[in-house]
């Protein structure tokens, strides 16, 4: 069961921060969080492969820019369950996203598109919104 969610016209500043909650589907492959300007423009690309693409528990983070992909970045850490729970922060800077999956656990990854405001979230996959929240 694939679900799907995007938010138009979000205005998330520099230093601001959005979080998302809600659970993952108990057979899941994979599911995905991105955050841009549009769908063709993503200053990030958070994609959680349980078993996706020949990827096996990994986490994929990519940026888009005019519907390029970019070069992906890999965590071989994985802290995610089928069936489970998901938890995270994306604090939006200048220079970086920084994603915060637990409290000992965080993930840097560059602002290559050096995008100012972020106006576009979209989650999708085997995954269904809980909560998303901005702070």
């Amino acid at each position: 069961m694939e679900c799907a969610l995007a938010v138009t016209r979000v205005n998330l500043q520099l230093g601001e921060t959005v979080e998302v909650k809600g659970k993952i589907f108990s057979g899941c492959r994979g599911f995905e969080v991105n955050l841009g300007k549009d769908c063709d423009n993503l200053v990030l690309h958070f994609n959680p492969r349980f078993d996706c693409k020949g990827d096996v528990n990994t986490i994929v983070c990519n940026s888009r820019q005019d519907g390029v992909w970019g070069e992906e970045q890999r965590e071989s850490s994985f802290p995610f369950e089928q069936g489970g729970k998901f938890q995270a922060s994306f604090t939006f800077a200048s220079d970086e996203i920084t994603v915060k999956l637990a409290e000992d656990y965080t993930i840097s990854f560059p602002n290559r598109l050096g995008l100012n405001v972020i106006d576009y979230i979209a989650i999708e996959g085997d995954f269904k919104v809980k909560v998303l929240k901005f702070l």
